[in-house]
């Protein structure tokens, strides 16, 4: 019997790619007085759900969601979470 999964999916530039976006970021939040903060770093979250057999199978086919799609793995990581909804929260 299939079950359905949620995901959370955390994509981030590999720390060797320059991130402008998380520069700029930076600066401005310097800018407005939070001179505290440094290596800003700019991602992408990305929440589905998604029907499998078994976690194992959410899991993967997750990781090739994020392989071949959500993430682009020259230049960036990916990370993710699946953890199964009851029917209520599925529903």
């Amino acid at each position: 019997m299939s079950q359905t999964y949620q995901a959370q999916i955390y994509v981030t530039l590999r720390p060797s790619v320059l991130d402008p976006a998380g520069t700029a970021v930076q600066s401005g939040l310097q800018q407005l007085g939070f001179t505290g903060v440094a290596g800003v770093r700019i991602g992408k979250y990305v929440e589905l759900t998604v029907t499998a057999e078994t976690e194992a199978d959410a899991r993967q086919q997750v990781d090739q969601m994020c392989d071949r799609l959500l993430a682009n793995p020259t230049i960036e990581n990916y990370r993710f979470e699946v953890q199964a909804l009851t029917e209520e929260v599925a529903a």
